[in-house]
């Protein structure tokens, strides 16, 4: 019969191409990083790489049939571990491994994307703090980003001493013409994509490494401006360090296996200063954060961490890179804007940005329109436009995200616009970019935004010019914290006041290398310097003052150089007053972090507030992340054992966030004497009158440089607690110097 036949060959084909098929997918191989128990000391003589590779079946190891090795990368100084490519399966049984403690998938993190020295105090002339400083000479700072142009006048070597002795590093700018290795560049390496062709170097393909680099510590050069504006003589923060460059991330993706991968390297190089201008992972336990965990490592080889504090604000509790030994910086402004003026038809006039000043604009009145008064949130931000709607006319646009200005610009030209007012949303409020727009356009902030959208809504025929006034100097409110800059607390370590400092990050002018990524201009011509904003370009700033630091104080560890910069900070802005958020609000510490970074005065500081790695590990093991998750840390066997664990506000950290709830909480610190021998200081407190604060004692007496003294800060509610929370300072202040700690008290349902 019909029904008891054998199935046809067609069917038993399907059977088998699908039974194949999953096979295939079951074998497909994927990147992860695999974290180990420290190595024992009975590990023998094997080299690290083949302890590694006694962990992978023997399948595994031979490569030679399929698309390449099984090891990607054997690490050796911030991670106990390796870097695979693994089947499923093959992971599966690796995680099942006795000393295999966890497998993380790989994941790609996003980057974090002048007149900032002389706006920071940093000036030319031999009696400058500057000069004195020497500009950073003999430092190492090692800048983890997307490559570099080495051909850029910002790093050449003019003034620069050879490498220090203890560099180990590698240059694989060998065959690259006119530019290489120097002076200045003292190592470049490429890692993961970029690598696959050993003889292909770690060349910027995106600009953002070239800026970075060049903001930390890019020479002199003379004349530097984007089409005119902004012109001046450019240099990064500490000109006179070297430079070791890991090219980790390809155009806007940084995998975290090539990430670790260049930590490992700049710590084996001997660098001493680490730019991560990279996002992580925002309120991971530091245990299951390898950025957490290699830069542990590193601040271990007193390796000083400048990390970005992210661009997601201003929602609270967005923080990355939030773990206390490193320093988490915010974006703030400057007081330079590239001007624009809006003009409207009934005679109001708004200022606001843009880095695209065309000569030939006559600033005549041309139609106005708003595509989305309705509502439509596509049409309010430009993303759907009907050309009869908007040819010849000024189109005002919602801001969308910050980077997709210029596209929104872009789109408004192709449908025939005349010219952009691009408007910031209610929660972005003040901040405004000067971008490289394709037409005449004129980003301003929201209140001016709301103004215009009304003006358009009264009239029936409402008309608006662009005028361009090129660079402005002296704008106000500067500095203030842009909208962007993400916020505390940090959801891993909330007892930790997130971000640290706040430096330059709006439109900062500094190196550029040309890519299809960023159009810049239509008209195609090739710029050396370029205007960037985020807390990637205010990273590499305190990444060059640091390296100031160590050049003036070599023996000085990562914590009392963060110490040194966060107590000696500014809360005030130019005009004396306190500094800003992008509402024009008195900016919080969750916001700013200690305040906007004062190059000069962190040079002399008078005290600091000392840290070492056993501090670092009491705190761990007072976190409540376990033993366990505490050896996944630090690299040791048993690591509370022989230690008492801390609280987070017991942490001698340089400020202090105090849970306060209806009994008084005491909490100690220890300051160094890193000033005059013979000094006094004396406790002044500024907190508001709800909050009760003694110290004890209230007055500290040194007599020999490097001595320490202890302190109590006792906090208690003076009458009913306040549920919005509070925040002072503790100011020890002497005939010459004023060392603050931010004091914060989180509101009543912050998270403990």
């Amino acid at each position: 019969m019909r029904g008891t036949q054998s199935s046809s060959p067609l069917a038993i084909f399907f059977l088998v191409f699908f039974a194949l098929l999953a096979v295939t997918f079951g074998q497909e191989r994927k990147n992860y990083v695999v974290h180990l128990e420290p190595r024992g000391d009975d590990a023998g003589a094997d080299s690290v790489e083949t302890w590694h590779r006694s962990f992978l079946p023997e399948a595994t190891l031979d490569s030679a049939a399929d698309d390449g090795p099984r090891i990607i990368y054997s690490y050796s100084h911030v991670l106990s571990g390796f870097a695979a490519r693994l089947t499923e399966e093959e992971a599966e049984r690796l995680r099942n491994r006795e000393g295999c403690l966890r497998l993380y998938p790989e994941e790609f993190l996003p980057l974090a994307t002048t007149h900032s020295p002389g706006f920071l105090g940093l000036h030319l002339g031999k009696d400058g703090f500057w000069s004195r400083a020497g500009f950073g000479r003999g430092v190492v700072i090692g800048v983890l980003d997307t490559g570099v142009l080495p051909s850029h006048p910002s790093f050449n070597d003019a003034g620069l001493p050879p490498p220090p002795k203890k560099w180990k590093g590698a240059c694989d700018f060998k065959s690259i013409a006119r530019g290489g290795c120097n002076n200045k560049l003292i190592g470049a390496r490429a890692f993961g994509s970029a690598a696959i062709n050993n003889t292909a170097p770690p060349v910027d393909d995106a600009g953002h490494g070239t800026h970075t680099a060049s903001t930390a510590a890019g020479n002199f050069v003379e004349n530097a401006d984007v089409r005119g504006n902004a012109h001046g003589t450019a240099s990064g923060m500490a000109p006179h360090a070297h430079l070791a460059i890991y090219k980790v991330c390809t155009r806007s993706r940084c995998s975290i296996m090539d990430i670790i991968a260049g930590l490992d390297a700049a710590v084996k190089d001997g660098v001493d200063v680490i730019s991560f201008s990279i996002s992580a992972s925002s309120g991971a336990q530091f245990n299951y954060d390898l950025v957490a965990i290699a830069t542990f490592k590193a601040m271990e080889h007193g390796i000083f961490v400048s990390a970005a504090a992210g661009n997601s604000g201003p929602v609270a509790g967005t923080i990355t890179n939030g773990a206390p030994w490193m320093m988490t910086v915010a974006a703030g402004t400057m007081d330079r804007a590239i001007r624009t003026t809006v003009k409207l038809g009934n005679g109001q006039e708004f200022d606001g940005e843009s880095l695209y000043q065309p000569r030939n604009n006559t600033g005549h009145q041309l139609p106005l329109v708003f595509p989305g008064p309705s509502g439509d949130s596509d049409a309010r931000d430009c993303s759907t436009l009907d050309e009869t709607e908007v040819s010849g006319k000024v189109v005002l646009c919602e801001s969308r995200t910050i980077t997709e200005h210029v596209e929104q610009g872009q789109t408004v030209s192709a449908y025939g616009g005349a010219g952009m007012i691009l408007m910031n949303k209610a929660e972005e409020g003040f901040t405004t970019f000067a971008d490289a727009h394709v037409l005449p356009a004129s980003h301003v902030s929201y209140a001016a935004g709301s103004k215009i959208a009304a003006y358009i809504k009264s009239t029936p025929k409402p008309t608006a010019s662009i005028t361009f006034k090129g660079t402005v100097m002296g704008s106000s409110p500067a500095p203030s914290v842009a909208f962007f800059s993400s916020r505390g607390p940090n959801k891993a370590s909330p007892g930790i006041l997130k971000p640290d400092i706040t430096g330059p990050g709006m439109n900062i002018l500094a190196a550029w290398a040309p890519s299809e990524m960023h159009p810049e201009f239509t008209d195609d011509v090739s710029l050396s310097f370029f205007m960037e904003s985020g807390t990637s370009m205010s990273t590499p700033h305190l990444s060059g003052i640091a390296a100031i630091i160590k050049s003036l104080h070599p023996s000085w560890s990562p914590a009392a150089i963060k110490s040194a910069i966060m107590t000696s900070s500014d809360t005030a802005d130019h005009a004396g007053v306190p500094i800003k958020d992008e509402q024009y609000r008195r900016a919080s510490f969750y916001a700013m972090g200690a305040g906007y970074v004062n190059p000069a005065r962190a040079a002399d500081p008078g005290l600091v507030y000392d840290l070492n790695t056993n501090d670092y590990v009491a705190y761990l093991c007072g976190l409540g992340i376990g033993d366990d998750g505490v050896k996944d840390i630090t690299n040791r066997r048993a690591p509370c054992a022989h230690l008492k664990p801390i609280t987070e506000a017991e942490l001698n950290y340089p400020s202090l966030v105090v849970k306060l709830l209806s009994q008084p909480i005491t909490v100690h610190r220890t300051v160094t004497n890193v000033g005059k021998a013979t000094s006094v200081y004396t406790a002044v407190v500024d907190m508001p009158k709800e909050v009760s604060v003694v110290v004890r004692p209230p007055m500290l007496r040194f007599t020999k440089v490097n001595e320490k003294q202890s302190f109590t800060v006792t906090l208690r509610w003076a009458g009913q607690p306040a549920v919005a929370g509070a925040e002072g300072n503790l100011k020890w202040v002497s005939d010459e110097h004023t060392v603050r700690s931010p004091i914060v008290i989180p509101p009543a349902n912050a998270a403990a």
